[in-house]
């Protein structure tokens, strides 16, 4: 059966959560939003495509800071209205330099940055 991007299950923007997992450590690095337009353009090319909110525009992972993340694997959920991308990600994925956006802690009522920027 040949995959449409618009079976997925979009929002009333037109947008779809997307996580990308590192193909190989199992490591969740960030969360995003789709539209049609970038699915299509990261299952053609390979390269992860995301919807920039903030630009209202196409958002290819790393096309300015060089932190590619490349398509190993794309999984649709049971609802159809969530993507786990596994990727192979060069670089920090995180715009504030760090491996994972997901490095605070939330634990006993208190805040904890688990994870230091990268050195590159």
């Amino acid at each position: 059966m040949r995959f449409d991007p618009a079976s997925l299950m979009y929002n009333e923007a037109g947008l779809i959560p997307a996580i990308a997992q590192d193909a190989v450590s199992g490591e969740v690095l960030m969360m995003a939003w789709m539209n049609a337009e970038s699915v299509a353009h990261t299952l053609d090319t390979g390269r992860v495509t995301y919807w920039s909110r903030s630009r209202q525009a196409l958002w290819i992972k790393g096309e300015t800071s060089g932190h590619v993340q490349s398509l190993v694997e794309f999984r649709v959920d049971c609802d159809r209205d969530c993507l786990l991308l596994k990727i192979e990600q060069i670089g920090p994925a995180c715009h504030t330099n760090r491996r994972s956006c997901f490095y605070t802690l939330v634990a006993d009522g208190k805040e904890t940055v688990t994870m230091a920027p990268m050195v590159e």
